[in-house]
């Protein structure tokens, strides 16, 4: 089991920053025929992509393609049990993506559309944000 994490960090600690307000970049289709979009704003963890992508990945039977759309650049620090304040900032445990509400997560392609509406309905059981499964806009 592959979890994701960045190669490299410019900033090994980060602070918790905001997460508020709609995505203005990966709100669309892209890349496939249908896409998993996000309706709340969360940290996502690289173990729930992981986790909804393996949901993914088995309901259609290793067939289509399918594109994760987020990556978790976002350390989460964290201080041992029974620790007193004070003393500095934890060490980083794992990685945050932080998706805004707008943001398509996941596409697919080459698949039927009640695979890929299931697949992800799969898949946002094993995310913490309300979903909603889109179809790629035709121009």
């Amino acid at each position: 089991m592959a979890i994701l994490t960045p190669r490299r960090d410019a900033h090994r600690k980060v602070r918790k920053g905001k997460n508020n307000g709609t995505a203005s970049r990966c709100n669309t289709v892209a890349f496939g025929d249908w896409g998993l979009m996000s309706l709340d704003n969360e940290r996502i963890t690289s173990r729930q992509i992981e986790a909804a992508r393996q949901a993914i990945t088995r309901y259609v039977k290793r067939g289509g393609k399918i594109w994760i759309r987020i990556f978790p650049h976002t350390p989460v620090t964290k201080k041992p049990l029974d620790v007193k304040m004070g003393s500095g900032k934890g060490e980083p445990q794992f990685y945050v993506a932080k998706v805004k509400a707008g943001t398509v997560m996941f596409e697919i392609a080459d698949v039927t559309e009640e695979q890929a509406k299931e697949a992800f309905r799969l898949a946002g059981h094993k995310l913490p944000v309300r979903v909603k499964v889109i179809k790629k806009e035709e121009f």
